[in-house]
């Protein structure tokens, strides 16, 4: 079943037959993986145009690493990052632009500055005024599940539905429309590597969520934990993982290289299609 995502400024994306991938855009020097590649603006820039060409539907901006133990940088430092990416973006090209942020006040600028979706990776519960926000404007809201600062329920699915039908609750008491949201299982935030396995395992289960979602597994900790390698020597594994979560339920994909998982998804998407047709 197709989904019409609407997002800020009136743009809208069709989430169903034809895996969509968000390009991961860190205009940082200490991401995970990339950090330091695209830090200056003509870096990002350049790193923005390689993606688009490689068929990336959205561009998530990014100014603050959220790996593990990562510095916290202060909100004007991530505005400083980010805002001119936004910025030069929208004059040329119209690509689908996301703002990877917790903040309220960074995620507003960010789609004054012509952001469509907001990814927030506390999912709304670190400054619910971010739901307010994607009321307010209409932009497209991501929200992810963290299993970081609380504790947590043994089971990874019981937990997912604990965590975020509180993140719904707080998206529906500020008037976001359920076509506003997609939601994130959060691939690696506060979850070993049996546990990340486990989510992959048991992915189908979340569809009695009734929304779409994003899955984000680019590079994580736990693909190297289980196939070897650091960096973008587990792009083999990302795209693998995002074929067998897209054939589970999941449609938009978060990773590094676009191309590489633009390939698995066809392969995956045609596999959808030829399901279909027997139905």
């Amino acid at each position: 079943m197709d989904w019409n995502w609407k997002l800020g400024h009136g743009r809208t994306l069709t989430l169903g037959n034809r895996a969509l991938i968000m390009g991961v855009l860190n205009v940082t020097p200490d991401s995970f993986s990339d950090g330091g590649q695209h830090y200056s603006l003509d870096q990002a820039l350049a790193g923005a145009r390689q993606m688009i060409a490689e068929g990336a539907d959205i561009i998530d901006v990014g100014g603050e690493s959220t790996r593990p133990g990562a510095t916290r940088v202060e909100p004007f430092v991530e505005q400083s990052r980010v805002l001119p990416v936004i910025e030069a973006l929208v004059k040329e090209s119209d690509v689908i632009i996301s703002v990877d942020t917790y903040r309220e006040e960074t995620a507003r600028l960010a789609v004054r500055a012509g952001a469509h979706i907001v990814n927030d990776v506390w999912g709304v519960q670190r400054e619910p005024a971010i739901a307010d926000l994607a009321a307010e404007t209409g932009a497209g809201l991501v929200i992810m599940h963290t299993g970081r600062e609380r504790e947590r329920d043994p089971d990874v699915i019981v937990d997912q539905f604990a965590f975020l039908n509180r993140s719904l609750e707080i998206a529906k008491l500020a008037g976001v429309a359920r076509e506003q949201i997609v939601l994130d299982p959060g691939f690696g935030f506060a979850k070993d590597t049996a546990e990340n396995i486990a989510l992959m395992d048991r992915f189908a289960e979340l569809a009695a969520f009734g929304y779409p979602f994003l899955a984000g597994t680019s590079r994580k900790r736990f693909l190297g934990a289980t196939s070897g390698g650091e960096g973008e020597q587990r792009d083999v594994a990302t795209a693998a993982s995002s074929a067998l979560l897209r054939l589970a339920g999941a449609d938009i994909f978060r990773v590094h290289n676009v191309a590489m998982n633009r390939s698995a998804l066809a392969l995956a998407d045609a596999m959808l299609a030829a399901r279909r047709e027997r139905r």
